[in-house]
């Protein structure tokens, strides 16, 4: 089992940054990747950007690139989301996913189901 959680949410204006943290726990060894997804209210959850951490490889949404950056610290378990230049579009639950190792070691970075396990995320809401 792993347990996820989020912090680093806040209410900010429009043009600001924010950098989210997210700490894995428990049994962390089987976790091929990290994700980050959001969530609006009343629209569906949201891919915004995977790393690999043991390769540190990193993808992001083309809709992001450029605005948020992932990235690790190995040694206290934690993955950060880096946010800049926000938008009142960027309102939404931010939530931490973790996947485990797979036997074909194929992973669809931006699908949920990849993902095994979730946190019960943290808020960011931006203002104009």
């Amino acid at each position: 089992q792993v347990q996820l959680v989020e912090s680093g949410g806040a209410s900010v204006q429009a043009g600001g940054s924010l950098r989210l943290a997210c700490v894995a726990s428990g049994t962390t060894d089987n976790i091929a990747l990290m994700g980050w997804f959001r969530q609006a209210q009343g629209k569906d959850r949201e891919w915004v950007a995977t790393i690999f951490p043991q390769i540190s490889y990193t993808y992001y949404a083309d809709s992001l690139e450029g605005r948020v950056s992932i990235s690790q610290d190995a040694a206290k378990n934690t993955v950060y989301l880096q946010m800049n230049s926000l938008i009142v579009d960027d309102t939404a639950m931010y939530i931490c996913a973790a996947g485990t190792f797979r036997s074909d070691g194929s992973y669809d970075t931006n699908v949920t189901q990849t993902y095994d396990y979730w946190g019960q995320g943290t808020q960011v809401t931006v203002s104009s």
